[in-house]
């Protein structure tokens, strides 16, 4: 059976490394290169957290390119310390990777796979800084499908009343990548704030051998602690980018799919805001999916034997 190539555009904090690590265990998907955004940490950052990931897990020659820093309508201010640690991972110090970044542009790197893979599906966890550059430069490559962590229509956002954070950190470029008649799938609060991981899971994690379990065990209680009695009443954390990724490698689906050209609000009094109030043939929203994306995430990595060593 072929492997379905992904193209990851993350800016990867804490469960940006849940996502990849998922995908990196995910038997039907094949990780093709990585592009990275500022976010969670800024861009360059979310490479080297990347990169170090992969050499826990024995993964090397998957190109790993720096894209934007700063956002289209403002510059990046720092990301979110107080929620992934000011290194991206939960303030864990993960090593530097003998691999280096690619020197490819994001947009280059995505032009070059698209190009290469008729079939490829980009899976965005951050900001879509570098995809709106991507609609914006003539004669790119057209990829496959499009699944975008990102929105909140039904439910409440996760930095103002209405806006989730990958589309509040970027709007205008997310109005951009909407705009487009690319196939798209967007994952939203509405849905990933349903799947939860929680400390009993923690312990689970802690159980798998290798470094990179290791390491995803050992960021993850400072994220558990940023939600614990702030976003839920027990200690327990969404699982918004693995869910993302298991909708992009067709293992969960959504039970409730709205179709829907989605708008971005870009007023001050709702920026960030998505909504959906036309019919589209190309775009779509999950509101409901079907099983446990905690089982899905726990399961494949015990599933998969990863090198190294536990450390204690």
């Amino acid at each position: 059976m072929s492997r379905r190539p992904i193209l990851v555009d993350c800016d990867t904090g804490i469960d940006d490394a849940l996502a990849l690590a998922y995908l990196l265990a995910e038997p039907s998907v094949e990780i093709v290169g990585v592009t990275t955004v500022s976010g969670n940490t800024d861009a360059a950052r979310a490479a080297a957290n990347t990169l170090a990931l992969f050499e826990l897990a024995g993964v090397d020659g998957i190109p790993v390119a720096v894209g934007a820093h700063d956002f289209r309508g403002r510059a990046y201010a720092g990301g979110a310390p107080h929620v992934h640690g000011d290194d991206g991972v939960g303030g864990i110090a993960l090593a530097t990777a003998a691999q280096l970044h690619d020197a490819r542009p994001a947009v280059e790197l995505i032009d070059h796979l698209a190009a290469r893979h008729p079939d490829l599906t980009v899976l965005a966890l951050g900001p879509l800084t570098n995809l709106a550059a991507y609609a914006e430069t003539p004669g790119v490559a057209r990829f496959d499908h499009l699944v975008v962590m990102g929105g909140a229509f039904a439910h409440s956002g996760n930095v103002t009343a209405w806006a989730e954070a990958n589309i509040h950190n970027d709007p205008e470029s997310a109005a951009v990548v909407f705009a487009q008649d690319w196939d798209t799938t967007l994952v939203p609060l509405d849905v990933t704030m349903t799947q939860t991981l929680d400390s009993a899971d923690l312990v689970r994690l802690e159980a798998i051998p290798g470094a990179l379990p290791h390491a995803l065990a050992r960021m993850l209680p400072a994220y558990l602690d940023f939600y614990a009695d702030r976003v839920f009443p027990d200690r327990r954390c969404a699982l918004h980018d693995p869910l993302a990724a298991m909708v992009a490698a067709g293992v969960l689906r959504g039970v409730s799919v709205a179709s829907g050209q989605v708008e971005v609000r870009l007023e001050r009094g709702e920026r960030g805001r998505t909504v959906s109030s036309r019919g589209s043939d190309t775009q779509r929203w999950v509101r409901g999916m079907e099983g446990s994306a905690v089982e899905v995430l726990l399961g494949a990595l015990e599933r998969r034997e990863w090198p190294g060593q536990i450390l204690l």
